[in-house]
């Protein structure tokens, strides 16, 4: 029987670990994260996945300490995976699996390699992203391609539409990928590098909206981060503010050389710096969600944007 050590977490570890379970894979042990009581943990729970199989499941600290690789490497497994697992894993760990390590990031390498390669995706405006399976390296998100799955961005999609795509797309890849990694007939093929870039974290701070920016742009932004991402921010009037929803008004004219928020036809609106117009679906001021009445009455039909 084939055996893995698997390091999953978030969704994309739930659909991967569920695969390698239906394929007959045998987990000896699955590595995970502890939530941190600190973030929005929106997502499923690969721990309580492991615990219905009777899984061995460890959560520490430091993946490549010695007593954990030492651990593994002891279990002899044919390979080593990796899902969405959120710490770097390094050359003994690698080495650990007589068949190799492999992991499954959420985009089309070469393309956004490194941190939140969804929100990357939209905030740069493609139209498609995906799922990779590639040999894990010292270096991430380098190694060979096994292979992909592309899916989809739509206009409008936000990022949990897109996530929510690529975490098909990861499940799909694995599935059709693994009987080929087992019977040891897949295809490596090495990426060209010079084809993509890396891109780091993200932080709530970077959801800053710069209101001179593109309306393209400022649209790619709110649907980036939109919840259960902390939100695209701003301020309103002196007030805190997080535009939630927006949809991209190609047709509609702005009515000033100025960004301003106004209400007009019974509904929000924006104009942005290159004078193209956004419609503000979901407003949030001082952590409430406003209607286009409620900002009249608090605000009057049209506040200027700095």
């Amino acid at each position: 029987m084939t055996s893995a050590v698997v390091f999953a977490y978030h969704n994309v570890g739930v659909r991967c670990l569920s695969v390698l379970l239906d394929r007959g894979v045998h987990v000896s042990l699955l590595l995970t994260h502890e939530n941190n009581p600190g973030e929005n943990v929106w997502f499923e729970s690969v721990a309580e996945l492991a615990a219905l199989h009777g899984l061995p499941v460890i959560t520490p600290d430091d993946p490549n300490a010695a007593a954990v690789v030492a651990r593994i490497a002891a279990l002899e497994p044919d390979f080593l995976f990796s899902f969405y697992y959120r710490l770097m894993l390094k050359p003994p760990l690698l080495a650990a699996p007589s068949r190799g390590a492999f992991n499954v990031h959420g985009s089309l390498l070469p393309r956004y390699r490194g941190r939140a390669p969804v929100n990357w995706a939209i905030i740069k405006g493609e139209t498609e992203t995906g799922a990779t399976l590639h040999v894990m390296q010292e270096k991430p998100d380098t190694g060979a391609i096994v292979d992909q799955q592309a899916v989809p961005i739509l206009e409008n999609d936000t990022a949990l539409d897109v996530f929510n795509k690529v975490t098909v797309a990861a499940e799909t890849v694995l599935y059709h990928a693994l009987p080929r990694l087992i019977d040891g007939a897949a295809t490596l093929t090495p990426q060209d590098l010079r084809q993509g870039g890396y891109f780091g974290g993200r932080k709530p701070e970077d959801g800053v909206i710069n209101w001179r920016n593109r309306a393209a742009d400022i649209h790619n932004l709110v649907r980036a981060v939109a919840p259960p991402y902390p939100g695209a921010s701003t301020v309103i009037s002196g007030r805190p503010a997080r535009l939630l929803r927006t949809l991209w008004q190609r047709q509609r004219a702005a009515r000033g050389p100025s960004p301003s928020v106004y209400v007009e036809d019974g509904s929000l609106f924006v104009d942005c710096g290159d004078n193209g117009v956004l419609q503000v679906l979901t407003l949030e001021i001082d952590g409430k969600i406003i209607t286009a009445q409620d900002f009249r009455q608090r605000f009057g039909a049209a506040v200027q944007l700095v």
